[in-house]
């Protein structure tokens, strides 16, 4: 025992030698083994993931998507929604630092690799394991490529091995440059636009040969979300990526520090003619119902819209500049509809910016009327029989436990409905839609045009009902039309190219919602608004005009809804946050903006009084009163002043605010 466990012991233990010719042998022979076994595994699993690989034959054609082109009535182009391709870029006409920006971002081993990446895949799958889920991706620049040109966006095993073996003979059968101006050519950067050509074009205004580091670094930063990182959608976010583009490209030598200071110094500033455009509020409206309508197209498609382009220009003009005006008074959005008189949506200005909100608050947003809405309410009294010369008392009411108050604090005492509607009094259209039946209203409402849901609580009177300004210019037309029915559309016909029509709107049968004599009762309270009551400032002169103001609680909301014969134009202010403007009032920037957009519209449109209704005398036109725009172009002369409607709107009313 005393020799156990050393070297030459007989009980010890022994380490195996490897110098025998026997053990090598062995080893070798099972390593070749598993070779063997590995080779035929990986053939079996390229012969599997292979046989439906897609053809690589058509590696240089470009399958268009379809295009939906929208112009105006008249002819004029107003966009062009879809897929935006142009010629192929020559790398080589590009600035270095353009390529090499999507490079230092999506790829920055891109000249070391052979398709894939060993190194990020590694990385990727550590940090997924240290997250839980899938947090990082690890394809490569060869990757995208092979995925956009031959493979769906499916996430499978499956379809990530066929990606890689892809990546691996694209970069057996191309060099890097090429590539790389296959990718930057194909890539999608989200407005439709494919390619770093459209990208610039799209965004910047410019040619790719003329982009700047910034634009570069900005461009690059989109691919990552297409959506979530677009200078038109958030330009705060889009800038923050492009930084952290310029700060990889600074760490791969692509750029200097000095480069990336000076571009910071010089902020990107994306295209407004061809990103921001006003008239993009309105052709994002067409083309969802575009889309509706005939669906996803398969070959390209022509869409005549009602749009007039100078007229909503005129628009555009008024919102921007009453914004800018009363801005510090906390007017931060504004928003217009014009409707003729058969429902034709003419004008449509969602927001005082495209490029800054996309939001279509003309469309989409809704916000209480105020007082806007009280016309329903008289509307519905004069069909219950009352008359614009019924006496009323403006003194403190209670329905309930409501007990509504006026925009001063004040009681007038004994007046007419007329005089209560002019000057806006709370107590008496409170009291008003009370006796008549506020449910009675709301049918009224419906009727006119309103499709939001409307409440029958006893503020519902003074417009606590959420409506938009399209919902509100549709509602107001028949009060100028002749009291008929006006479903506002913007959409006249849709074709494909060689002229197949796909769609055309129907002209329905006139449908009158409302009659006589409480269509001539409205238009002479509401003309008496704009004569002498709270609408002063929409007065245009020489012209029949009649509307209604309507500011909600605390000044959240600013209406001014205002018609001449055939043409409603409706315009509301406010923020986006739903917070009160500093005492900004429907008879204040909404009347204003509504006179500085109509005093430049009417003198174009072949206006006419406001029709009578149906018992209106022979030659009144009802459809469409309006007419092409333009249609005294060439010409300072207005149309002939109407005459001064026959009742007593220039009275002395009243005073008080709306509320």
């Amino acid at each position: 025992m005393a020799n156990a466990g050393r070297p030459g012991g007989g009980g010890g233990w022994r380490m195996p030698s490897f110098g025998s010719r026997s053990t090598w042998s062995t080893l070798a022979y099972w390593a070749a083994v598993a070779a063997v076994w590995i080779a035929i595994f990986f053939v079996g699993l390229v012969f599997v993931f292979s046989r439906d690989l897609p053809d690589t034959s058509k590696l240089y054609d470009v399958h268009k998507q379809p295009s939906i082109t929208y112009l105006d009535r008249s002819g004029a182009l107003l966009g062009v929604r879809g897929s935006q391709y142009a010629p192929p870029v020559d790398i080589d006409k590009l600035p270095a630092y353009v390529p090499a920006a999507f490079v230092s971002i999506e790829d920055r081993r891109f000249y070391q690799h052979w398709g894939f990446d060993t190194w990020g895949i590694m990385r990727a799958l550590s940090a997924d394991l240290r997250r839980g889920h899938a947090a990082e991706g690890a394809s490569t620049i060869t990757q995208q490529l092979a995925r956009n040109l031959f493979l769906t966006p499916d996430q499978n095993i499956k379809r990530k091995v066929q990606e890689v073996m892809l990546a691996v003979w694209l970069e057996h059968k191309y060099n890097k440059k090429q590539i790389l101006a296959l990718y930057l050519n194909r890539v999608y950067f989200g407005g439709g636009a494919y390619g770093i050509e459209s990208a610039a074009q799209r965004f910047f205004n410019k040619p790719a040969s003329q982009l700047t580091i910034g634009e570069s670094a900005m461009l690059a930063g989109l691919l990552k979300s297409p959506t979530h990182y677009s200078p038109i959608g958030d330009a705060e976010r889009s800038a923050t990526r492009a930084t952290i583009v310029l700060d990889k490209m600074v760490e791969t030598h692509a750029i200097t520090p000095e480069q990336r200071a000076d571009a910071f110094a010089h902020p990107v500033k994306v295209s407004k003619t061809l990103a921001s455009a006003y008239i993009q509020y309105f052709v994002d409206w067409v083309d969802n119902q575009t889309r509706q309508l005939v669906g996803q197209p398969t070959q390209d498609l022509v869409v005549e819209t009602t749009l007039d382009l100078p007229l909503d220009g005129l628009a555009a003009n008024a919102v921007r500049a009453t914004v800018a005006k009363d801005y510090n008074q906390g007017v931060q959005q504004a928003a217009l509809v014009s409707v003729d008189g058969a429902g034709r949506v003419r004008a449509l200005i969602g927001g005082a910016d495209y490029g800054e909100s996309q939001f279509n608050r003309a469309v989409e947003a809704k916000r209480q009327a105020g007082s806007s809405w009280k016309p329903f309410v008289y509307l519905t009294a004069m069909e219950a029989g009352r008359t614009p010369q019924v006496q009323v008392v403006d003194e403190p009411i209670t329905i309930g436990t409501w007990s509504p108050h006026n925009y001063t604090n004040k009681y007038l005492g004994l007046m007419t409905l007329q005089q209560a509607l002019a000057q806006s009094i709370n107590t008496v259209a409170a009291r008003l839609a009370d006796e008549v039946g506020r449910q009675n209203v709301a049918n009224v409402a419906h009727r006119l045009g309103i499709v939001s849901a409307i409440n029958t609580d006893p503020a519902m009177a003074l417009g606590t009902t959420q409506v938009s300004p399209l919902e509100m210019a549709q509602a107001y037309t028949p009060f100028g039309n002749g009291g008929n029915l006006a479903t506002a559309y913007g959409i006249e016909e849709i074709r494909t190219q060689d002229g197949k029509v796909l769609y055309q709107h129907k002209v329905d049968a006139k449908v009158n919602v409302i009659g006589n004599p409480p269509l001539t009762y409205m238009d002479q309270m509401m003309r008496a608004v704009v004569a002498g009551g709270t609408g002063t400032k929409a007065q245009i002169a020489g012209y029949d005009i009649a509307g209604k103001t309507g500011t909600t609680s605390d000044y959240k909301d600013a209406w001014f809804c205002g018609f001449t014969g055939g043409f409603t134009t409706v315009v509301w202010t406010g923020k986006d946050d739903n917070t009160p403007m500093h005492k900004v009032t429907g008879g204040g920037a909404p009347a204003e903006l509504w006179h500085a957009y109509m005093v430049q519209a009417l003198p174009h449109l072949q206006v006419q009084r406001i029709p009578e209704g149906p018992a209106a005398p022979a030659g009144v036109v009802y459809g469409d009163p309006i007419g092409d725009l333009l249609s005294h172009a060439g010409s300072d002369a207005p149309p002939p002043a109407p005459e001064t409607p026959d009742d007593d709107s220039d009275k002395p009313q009243p005073q008080a605010q709306p509320q």
